[in-house]
């Protein structure tokens, strides 16, 4: 282990001499008060420490001392439902431990707690061959959450000993004979680096949506499952509420949310709201399948770095497992800043807007560790990790490198519009400009999931708002009255899609998620009055009466209508629909 002393201290980085035996990304100890840090850069035997604490107060002279140990999360019982800072230590224990709001500096708690015991249940048996990845028991996490212990990668051997019971985190369960003859003895713990990607048996091509129930999300831009989105936007365009509203509701075992550098009082949002809400799968506490990264904007801005690290390797654990895990990262611009920050300190040479060159291959290094995979083990089980990052771009602006960057990785892109959050249009996504990439991947899966003309329809659905955007630039000009009545009608509909269908109340009990078939049958009956209301006009009815259609109230209200109702309500409101246009046809006539 190397020690040495300060030579430099610049904000978070710390330069220390004597460090020649230090390796790159080594986990070091900073001073008589064991700052947590971590070496980001050698020159002969100096090297420069990115410094997780508070550096105030350190002087050039004092010890730093190097791990020897890469920067690492334990992995285990106890991570659900668990509140970490960027480099896994537990604000709630930490808080207990010190009687303080205050994070203190140089405390060392660790992130799994050491007295709780667990209840293993073996699957393996002595004698048994294992390989990395292999399962040797369970533990039952929560209501929700059975996490497997597994053999770690990389091992393989015979299995000499294993037993049931309660233990605790660092109790040995097992003892495995490997292939060289040495024992090694295997606790509930693994720990792993966080910035290595944990490997798996084989990477899979995307097949199914990660469902949402988030309207302009599911219907319109798709997110599968094992994929990578991005949502970038302004201030105040609803970011963060698209993000709550994702880690509720999204199909996903885990959701692993990472607030990485935003406000203190929309992180507390967080811990105060998931809690008190039930899973709709399970209804129990949605905290039951969430591990929360609360890395806020007043916390070192170096621990910023970490935390996006830290979340994705925990949610590859539990990808390993078999699981489907979300990850949000909220935002992705600020753990950019942090690099920003640092690779100046470091007088690296600066890319574009001074985010150092790197930034791109930092980027896609992180959302390439998304996928759906085959996991290590004879089992082969199959588990999916999709990662949704918001961006924000200073004033809106994504033609900044952080959002371009992002753009050339991901697959979903979902534009936030300011103008339509002033309208108090939400989710703020704009329609015109949001794309998916997973549309023709996921057909075949819609069309035979939920209703065999459900990729056509949404189709449809995409050409009347493109026809309305372009009838509106005639509307600008000449005013409405100058439309034909199949234009004024074709307006009429999209205005219906848009206020009807893509405009979702988050903080209304039943409109805040819509299943699959609901959204199907909301699409439908905008068009059922769209093309009823066509063949109104071919028969000589009058554009304005049909604009005033008493049903059109009830095409808008579909969507507070009860899960378990909406069969009967959608035959009924198509039945008024048929009844009402012919009956100004036969009026016209």
């Amino acid at each position: 282990m190397a020690k040495g002393t300060i030579k430099k201290v610049s904000g978070p980085l710390v330069v220390a001499t004597g460090m020649r035996d230090a390796n790159m990304f080594d986990v070091c100890r900073v001073s008589e008060r064991r700052l947590i840090g971590e070496v980001i850069e050698i020159h002969g035997d100096e090297a420069s420490v990115q410094v997780y604490e508070e550096t105030a107060g350190l002087a050039p002279g004092e010890p730093v001392e190097s791990t020897g140990a890469p920067l690492s999360v334990e992995l285990g019982p106890g991570l659900i439902g668990s509140i970490y800072d960027g480099i896994q230590r537990p604000l709630v224990e930490i808080m207990k431990q010190t009687n303080s709001n205050l994070l203190a500096r140089g405390i060392e708690v660790p992130a799994l707690n050491r007295e709780k015991e667990w209840h293993f249940v073996p699957v393996a048996k002595a004698g048994d061959k294992m390989i990395g990845g292999d399962v040797l028991g369970t533990v039952q996490e929560t209501h929700i959450i059975t996490q497997k212990i597994m053999v770690p990668p990389g091992v393989s051997g015979t299995l000499k000993s294993i037993k049931e019971g309660d233990f605790k985190a660092t109790d040995t369960v097992a003892v495995l004979t490997k292939d060289d003859g040495t024992d090694m003895e295997i606790t509930l713990i693994q720990k792993w680096p966080v910035r290595r990607e944990r490997p798996y048996a084989k990477k899979l091509a995307p097949s199914e949506p990660l469902v949402t129930g988030q309207r302009i999300i599911d219907t319109l831009f798709p997110i599968a499952k094992g994929g990578v989105a991005a949502i970038p936007g302004p201030f105040g365009s609803g970011k963060t509420v698209v993000q709550h509203q994702l880690a509720k509701w999204v199909e996903a075992d885990v959701v692993v949310y990472i607030g990485c550098g935003e406000r203190g009082n929309e992180m507390t949002d967080v811990l105060n709201e998931f809690p008190a809400l039930k899973d709709p799968k399970s209804g129990y506490s949605l905290m039951e399948r969430t591990v929360l990264i609360a890395n806020t904007s007043d916390m070192p801005v170096a621990a910023r770095e970490a935390s996006i690290y830290t979340g994705i390797t925990i949610a590859e654990y539990f990808r390993d497992m078999g699981y489907s895990v979300a990850l949000m990262a909220d935002s992705t611009s600020r753990w950019a800043e942090a690099l920003r920050e640092m690779s100046g300190r470091l007088e690296e040479m600066p890319g574009e807007e001074g985010y150092p060159a790197y930034l791109g291959s930092r980027l896609a290094q992180f959302y390439e560790r998304a996928g759906r995979v085959i996991s290590l083990g004879h089992e082969k089980r199959e588990g999916a990790l999709s990662a949704i990052g918001a961006v924000s771009p200073p004033g809106g602006d994504i033609s900044e490198p952080v959002s371009q960057a992002t753009l050339r990785i991901v697959k979903v892109f979902w534009a936030l519009d300011a103008s339509l959050a002033y309208q108090r249009h939400f989710p703020a996504i704009n329609w015109l400009t949001s794309y998916s990439l997973y549309l023709d991947t996921l057909k075949q899966w819609f069309d035979s999931n939920v209703e065999d003309d459900w990729m056509s329809t949404r189709q449809s659905l995409m050409s009347l708002l493109q026809d309305e955007s372009s009838l509106n630039e005639i509307v600008k000009m000449v005013g409405m009255d100058a439309l034909s009545p199949a234009d004024r009608l074709k307006m009429e509909a999209a205005r219906s899609i848009r206020e009807d269908f893509l405009h979702q109340n988050s903080f209304d009990e039943i409109d805040t998620y819509t299943s699959l078939k609901k959204q199907y049958y909301m699409m439908k009956l905008v068009f059922e009055f769209y093309q009823q209301g066509t063949k109104a006009l071919e028969h000589g009815a009058s554009i304005n009466d049909l604009v005033k259609m008493e049903v059109r109230e009830k095409i808008g209200r579909f969507k507070y209508t009860l899960e378990a109702d909406i069969d009967d309500q959608y035959d009924k409101i198509k039945e008024e629909i048929a009844a009402e246009t012919e009956s100004l046809t036969g009026k016209e006539d």
